[in-house]
């Protein structure tokens, strides 16, 4: 293992208060290999038995939270981002699927009830710089769905009636707290980023009790307060509203779905939110802007049409700060991506057979951290091509990467990034007139997995010629 992996690792885990020294440097060990070798499964990281038995040690251990890990990963990531004005944050969730066919295991079930997979449910908050960079996790927030969950859908009392800490809401809302601590400790302003999930009265009420911005879709016509106290459905007020400009969108082809240019109209209005308690049936006043952005004649059929309603605490008085809260809104992608590159693609964290749900979320989390390097990698070279590739890549890989793309790497020249990710690309089998642009995570994950060998024998080599 280099001390450039390690490096990198030091700067992701290192400040983790894990309560003794020696367990911080074995995260940190843990950290490196599994930047070299990613992997789910833990004995694909670890090929010596000692190192691979410490690691199982380690992830078992009940000496070591979890949340410490997310603590060191949180302020590596806000570190990163502290040169920004702001950071988008986009909340989401996902689901970690795991093989517990036998059902003995403390993990829960996973997509529907009756569906029979298993594994945890996650909330995580991703940072996202200005320009569209991936910059980090914020917080990562794991729980197991538990046996009553039907039992407590049955019960007498309505559903939206349930105390918040009967809701899996409550989970939405440690992750938005937890992040804007984050946030908070290293002084960085947050702008969330929340879909149709986030209309919710808890959910827009805590974002509304930070210091941070929010932007969140809204799931529902909802009731707002006019002037003297008359109500009336937001949709049919926004419609009356003036346009406040539109833009061309361009939509990208999907199954069942046409590549198109989207005519985006865009209308803005102030307005009052009427928020009603579910028990008590008191309303609380939420006073947002709303920014509805509406496909408009380019559509194949009205319920195709892209209809994005946006609740935000930022002001806006321009079309283009209307933008700005559309452009925020799309930010949200960002975090399905890294889904993609954690669960399934190059760290491929659904293949773990670890046994405790405890043990899945200490390495879920160091994988989290790692698919975050790879998606950061990506959006680099298209935000900042011209940077140099070591903002990113060690000097080995970047040696390495020179010897399997040049056959040798004479060259003392350090490249940018947007060179060193074609050079990947390609080793990942893109091609230039086919695959079309820019490079994605996929052909990206193939061309590192090519490149880690590689710079893993230079490192042997390295160390056998001293």
């Amino acid at each position: 293992m280099t001390s450039e992996w390690l490096e990198w690792s030091r700067q992701e885990f290192g400040s983790a208060d894990l309560g003794d020294s020696r367990r911080t440097a074995r995260l940190v060990a843990m950290g490196a290999a599994a930047c070299e070798r990613p992997s789910g499964k833990v004995a694909a990281v670890f090929g010596v038995e000692r190192e691979r038995e410490g690691a199982y040690d380690f992830l078992e251990s009940e000496h070591v939270a979890a949340e410490e890990i997310m603590a060191s990963v949180a302020a590596a990531t806000t570190a990163r981002c502290a040169s920004c004005r702001f950071v988008f944050v986009p909340v989401d969730g996902t689901s970690i699927s795991v093989a517990d066919r036998a059902r003995t295991r403390d993990f829960g079930n996973v997509g529907s009830d009756s569906g029979g997979s298993r594994g945890l449910k996650v909330i995580d908050a991703l940072a996202v710089e200005p320009e569209g960079t991936v910059g980090g996790w914020l917080a990562l927030t794991f729980w197991a769905r538990t046996a009553d969950r039907k039992v407590l859908k049955r019960a007498t009392y309505a559903r939206k009636a349930r105390p918040i800490e009967d809701k899996e809401t409550r989970y939405w809302l440690q992750t938005v707290r937890g992040a804007a601590t984050a946030l908070d400790e290293r002084g960085t302003r947050g702008w969330f980023q929340i879909d149709r999930e986030g209309d919710n009265r808890e959910i827009l009420l805590a974002l509304n009790e930070t210091a941070h911005w929010w932007t969140v879709r809204s799931n529902q016509d909802r009731s707002i307060e006019l002037d003297g106290g008359n109500t009336e459905l937001l949709r049919s007020r926004m419609a009356e509203r003036t346009v406040a400009g539109t833009y061309a969108l361009d939509v990208t082809a999907r199954p069942g779905r046409k590549a198109r240019q989207a005519h985006m109209v865009v209308r803005v209005a102030d307005a009052v939110l009427r928020l009603r308690e579910p028990v008590s049936k008191r309303i609380t006043r939420l006073r947002v802007t709303v920014v509805w952005a509406r496909e408009e004649g380019t559509s194949p059929g009205e319920d195709d049409a892209i209809d994005w309603l946006l609740f935000t605490n930022r002001e806006v008085s321009t079309f283009d700060e209307a933008k700005q809260v559309i452009y925020g809104y799309t930010q949200r992608w960002r975090v399905e991506e890294c889904h993609r590159t954690w669960k399934s693609g190059d760290c491929d964290v659904e293949k773990t057979q670890l046994a405790s749900s405890d043990a899945v979320k200490r390495w879920a989390i160091i994988l989290a951290a790692i698919a975050t390097r790879i998606e950061r990698l990506k959006r680099l070279s298209r935000n900042h091509p011209d940077l140099p590739a070591t903002v990113e890549l060690t000097l080995l890989e970047i040696r390495a990467l020179k010897m399997l793309h040049f056959g040798a790497d004479g060259d003392t020249r350090i490249p940018s990034i947007a060179e060193v990710v074609a050079w990947l690309a390609e080793l990942g089998g893109f091609t230039h007139k086919h695959s079309g642009q820019p490079p994605g995570t996929t052909v990206l994950g193939r061309g590192l997995r090519y490149l880690r060998p590689a710079a893993r024998m230079l490192a042997i080599q390295q160390g056998c010629e001293r």
